[in-house]
C-alpha cells in the first residue's frame, strides 16, 4: 500500500546464498494434469487470444534494456483499445547457462516494476544474477507505463494531495472532515474523470500483463519473486494459472481473501481486514519491552519505563503538538501525534528502526516536557532544542516523501502526481468495501483501541475504497478463490515482526495454497530477503533449483534490536550505509505514505 518509502535492502553479504551447481526445475511427468489445476477456459481465451508481442529491446541506463509493449485495455476486448507498458531487463550474466527469465514486483499498489529490475544487482545474490535475465514492468497506469489520471489537471489534483499527504492520519474531528471531503473528492474523479483506466487496473490485469510478458521473454512457465502488494499479485497470478509456474515467491505477504473481502467481510474496511496495525503495534511494543531489557548501554531509552514513557509522549502530543520557529529563517516546525506515529511506523520498516525509534523517542521525552512555572530558555538552550526538533522535522518529513509521475500525454502545466489514483484505484477494483466512510471517526476509536496507535493509520489509508462516490469497478478483477494447487511450489516468506504485512498474513496464504511452503523469520523490518542470510539463501536455492526449504524451518534476521553496545552500532551501521547507498534510490514498496507497498 502507499506508505513510508522503504527500501529493498543490501549489501553483498547480506544477499550470501549457498555456493552449489544449480539446474533447472524438473519438468512435471507426463500425468501431473490430475496432480494440479489448470488455467480455466475463459483465461486461456483472454491471455492466449492475444498475440505474443515482440520485445525491441534497447539499451538504456548503461547497464539495463528497455522495451514498451502494447496489452488489451480489456482482455475480452483483445483487438480492442491498448495500454502500453514499460518494462526493463537486467541481463543474466552469464547468458550461455541462463535459466529463465525473473519478473519482480517491488509492491504498491503503484510501485515500478522497472525501478526494481534495474537496481537487481543491488538485492539479488551474485548466483541469481548470474543464470537469470531480471525483469519489472510498469504496471498498468503505474510510472512509465500509460498513466493513470482522475482529475484532468494538477491544479485539481494537488489541494486533496495536499490535504491526505500532509499527515500520516486524521485525529481530530477538523482533520476528519477534511480527509473525508478529500477522499471524496478523488473517488468522485477516479469514478469518472479516471476512466476507462481506472476501471481495468485490477490485479488481475497485472496479471495478466505479466503472462503475455512471459510468453513474449520466451518462457514455457513463470519465475516469479514479489515484495509486498507484490505478494497479492503473486497470489492471483498463482491461481489464475495454476498450470504456468515454474517458481514463485512471495516476501511480505498479504492474507488475499482480506484484500479481496467477501459480501460478509465487505462491512469491515480493507485497512482495517488486513491487521497490519495490529503487526505494527506488536513491533513497536516488543521494541520498547526489549530496550527496557536491554539497559542504558544499549539502547537510549531504557532509563524508566520505555513503554510508559512512549504513552506519555504520545499524549503529550495529542495535547500540545510541537511548535519551534528558527530563530534565523522565521520557519515554522510542527510535529504532532500523527507525525510520532507516521514517523515510527516509517522506522520500523528498516531492520534498523529499532534504534531509530528508541533516540527518537530519548528526544521527545525531553521536547515535550512542559516547561516549569516562570520558566524561560537561554539562547543556548532555544537552539538545542530548535536543532533537536528539526532532526525530528526531518524523519517526519521522510515518511511524506513523494516521488512526482508527471504525464507524458501532454503539457499539463506542473507535474502531475498520480501515485495516490494509481494506489486507490489498484486496491479499490480488488476488493469489496462497504460505503461506510462517514462512520470511519467511530471506526477509528475501535481501530485503535485494538491495535494501539497504528490502528487509526492503517484504516485511512485506503479510506477512499469506503467512499459512496467510489462507483467505478473492474468486471473482470479476481476474488478467488485463492486455494489452486500449482505444478509447482510456491515459497511464501514471513516475517514475525513485520509492521506492514502482518505475518499472520503469510500464515493464512499458506494455508489455502496447497502446494505451498511457509518460511518463517524472526526478522525486523518490511520483508525478509535481504535482511537475513538464511531468508535470502533459501529464496535463492528454490528460485534456482526449485527446491523448498524443509517443513517448519524458522530462519533469524540477521540484525536484532539492542545486541550491541551502542557506539559499535553506530560504526557498523555507518559502514553499511555506504555499501548500500546506490540501493537507498529504490522505489519504496509503497509509494508515499505507511502503508503496504
Amino acid at each position: 500500500m502507499r506508505g513510508v518509502p522503504r527500501r529493498l535492502l543490501a549489501s553483498a553479504a547480506a544477499l550470501a546464498v549457498a555456493a552449489g551447481v544449480f539446474v533447472t526445475t524438473t519438468p512435471p511427468p507426463a500425468d501431473a494434469k490430475s496432480r494440479h489445476d489448470q488455467t480455466s477456459k475463459v483465461e486461456k481465451r483472454r491471455v492466449d487470444s492475444v498475440p505474443t508481442p515482440k520485445l525491441g529491446w534497447y539499451r538504456c541506463y548503461t547497464t539495463a534494456r528497455c522495451a514498451t509493449v502494447k496489452v488489451p485495455l480489456d482482455y475480452d476486448k483483445p483487438k480492442g483499445a491498448k495500454v502500453e507498458l514499460a518494462v526493463l531487463k537486467t541481463p543474466a550474466r552469464n547468458q550461455k547457462k541462463k535459466l529463465g527469465t525473473l519478473f519482480v514486483n517491488p509492491g504498491g499498489p503503484g510501485g515500478s516494476g522497472t525501478d526494481i529490475a534495474y537496481y537487481a544487482p543491488y538485492i539479488f545474490s551474485a548466483d541469481v544474477l548470474e543464470r537469470f535475465d531480471v525483469v519489472g514492468f510498469d504496471p498498468r497506469g503505474v510510472a512509465s507505463s500509460d498513466n493513470v489520471r482522475c482529475f484532468p489537471s494538477a491544479r485539481q489534483n494537488d489541494p486533496v494531495l495536499d490535504t491526505i499527504y500532509s499527515k500520516a492520519f486524521p485525529y481530530t474531528a477538523k482533520e476528519e472532515r477534511a480527509f473525508t471531503k478529500a477522499y471524496t473528492t478523488h473517488a468522485k474523479a477516479c469514478s469518472t474523470t479516471g476512466k476507462p483506466l481506472t476501471g481495468a487496473m485490477s490485479t488481475a490485469e497485472a496479471a495478466r500483463d505479466m503472462d503475455v510478458l512471459r510468453r513474449a521473454v520466451g518462457d514455457p512457465r513463470l519465475t516469479y519473486v514479489g515484495f509486498s502488494y507484490g505478494s497479492y499479485l503473486g497470489q492471483v497470478y498463482a491461481n489464475m494459472f495454476p498450470d504456468r509456474i515454474r517458481a514463485l515467491v512471495v516476501d511480505g505477504v498479504l492474507d488475499p481473501r482480506a484484500w479481496a473481502g467477501t459480501r460478509k467481510t465487505a462491512g469491515t474496511p480493507i485497512g482495517d481486514r488486513l491487521r497490519s496495525a495490529d503487526g505494527a503495534s506488536k513491533a513497536l511494543k516488543e521494541i520498547l519491552v526489549r530496550c527496557d531489557r536491554a539497559g542504558g548501554a544499549r539502547c537510549t531509552f531504557a532509563p524508566g519505563n520505555p513503554v510508559a514513557n512512549w504513552e506519555l509522549i504520545a499524549q503529550r502530543l495529542k495535547r500540545h503538538p510541537l511548535v519551534e520557529v528558527d530563530p534565523f529563517t522565521g520557519e515554522e516546525y510542527v510535529f504532532g501525534y500523527s507525525d510520532l506515529i507516521g514517523t515510527a511506523l516509517g522506522m520500523l520498516y528498516s531492520p534498523y528502526g529499532y534504534e531509530d525509534i528508541t533516540d527518537m523517542a530519548s528526544d521527545l521525552i525531553i521536547l515535550t516536557e512542559p516547561p516549569a512555572t516562570g520558566d524561560r530558555r537561554t539562547s543556548s538552550a532555544a537552539a538545542k532544542r530548535t536543532t533537536a526538533l528539526k532532526s525530528l522535522i526531518k524523519a517526519q518529513q521522510a515518511t511524506k516523501e513523494r516521488k512526482r509521475t508527471p504525464l507524458r500525454a501532454k503539457a499539463l502545466g506542473f507535474p502531475y502526481d498520480n501515485s495516490l489514483d494509481a494506489f486507490q484505484t489498484v486496491a479499490c477494483t480488488d476488493s469489496l468495501n462497504a460505503k461506510n466512510l462517514a462512520a470511519f471517526p467511530a471506526l477509528a476509536k475501535a481501530s485503535d483501541k485494538r491495535a494501539p496507535y497504528f490502528g487509526r493509520l492503517w484504516l485511512w489509508n485506503l479510506a477512499g475504497c469506503s467512499s459512496p462516490k467510489w462507483t467505478v469497478t473492474d468486471e473482470d478483477a479476481y476474488r478467488g478463490p485463492f486455494t489452486k494447487r500449482t505444478v509447482a511450489p510456491v515459497l511464501i516468506v514471513g516475517n514475525y515482526w513485520d509492521p506492514a504485512t502482518n505475518y499472520k498474513g503469510a500464515v493464512a496464504a499458506s494455508k489455502l495454497l496447497p502446494n505451498s511452503r511457509l518460511l518463517r523469520s524472526d526478522s525486523w523490518g518490511h520483508t525478509a530477503y535481504g535482511t537475513s542470510d538464511c531468508v535470502t539463501g533459501a529464496v535463492d536455492r528454490y528460485v534456482l533449483t526449485g527446491k523448498v526449504p524443509k517443513a517448519g524451518k524458522v530462519c533469524r534476521g540477521d540484525i536484532q534490536p539492542f545486541t550491541e553496545e551502542l557506539e559499535d552500532l553506530s560504526s557498523r551501521k555507518a559502514e553499511q550505509a555506504k555499501k548500500t547507498k546506490k540501493a537507498e534510490k529504490l522505489i519504496p514498496v509503497a509509494p508515499t505514505k505507511p502503508s503496504l507497498r
